[in-house]
């Protein structure tokens, strides 16, 4: 990493090298994992129990499920392919292919592609320990949602700041946004977040145009595409105040 990266991101600290330990950087993972995948969901569900369906999920989430669901997919095997080509972008942008950053993003997909499922699976009352989120019947139901809707997507966003300073191993979205952050935007997560949004704009057209539909897209999404940056940025500097970006490599830099 060169020296400018640290020179354009003043407020937040970049390590050259990794300055945790590695029993830090997994549990931070973990948590950062499950905040990420229950965060997704609740944008999901929370979507879908509001009739019409106006809240919408987290941009990429919607993307995807959206784009799975034109080709038949499941939501793991969703995940799991558009991960893969996001891969392929991320070596594309950074100018060279590393094997270890792309089983890593892999390594990412697998747990949270599975997590996703379980706690789909949980908040749709699957599992006999919890009956599910009910359908939204009243405006006091519509509320919580929204407001459950916009928490899933702070939930993310707070995720990705915990596990992009960790950048153990990372979501192949993520790792596009960040790549995006210190190769182009001088560190601005807000700026790359907005960009790093053209893929999965791009799936959902092409969903739209196979199935002539296009659902989990509203007032979530809009809220996710305005502010899930941000709110990663401020999550930087207010959660794990002493974690800092770790070993980060974008390649040559972009004046």
């Amino acid at each position: 990493m060169s020296s400018n990266i640290s020179a354009t991101s003043k407020t937040e600290p970049i390590q050259k090298t990794r300055t945790i330990s590695m029993q830090s950087s997994i549990a931070y993972f973990i948590l950062s994992l499950v905040i990420n995948s229950a965060g997704n969901v609740l944008t999901l569900v929370t979507s879908a129990k509001i009739h019409p369906s106006y809240l919408g999920a987290a941009y990429w989430t919607a993307a995807t499920v959206n784009f799975g669901d034109a080709l038949n997919w499941n939501l793991f095997w969703a995940f799991i392919i558009i991960g893969v080509l996001t891969v392929i972008l991320n070596a594309i942008l950074i100018g060279h292919w590393s094997w270890s950053r792309a089983i890593g993003n892999m390594i990412f997909m697998v747990p949270f592609s599975a997590l996703i499922q379980v706690f789909a699976d949980f908040f749709n009352g699957v599992y006999p320990v919890f009956k599910g989120l009910p359908e939204a019947h009243s405006l006091g139901m519509i509320i919580l949602y929204i407001v459950l809707n916009f928490f899933g997507v702070a939930l993310i966003a707070t995720a990705i700041s915990i596990y992009q300073r960790v950048n153990l191993v990372l979501h192949p979205a993520d790792d596009l946004m960040q790549v995006l952050r210190f190769k182009y935007f001088k560190g601005n997560a807000a700026a790359a977040m907005w960009v790093s949004y053209i893929p999965p704009t791009v799936l959902a057209i092409i969903a739209l145009i196979i199935d002539h539909q296009f659902t989990n897209l509203g007032l979530g999404t809009i809220f996710a595409f305005l502010f899930q940056g941000g709110i990663t940025g401020f999550a930087d500097k207010r959660v794990f105040l002493h974690l800092h970006h770790q070993a980060l490599d974008v390649g040559k830099q972009i004046n």
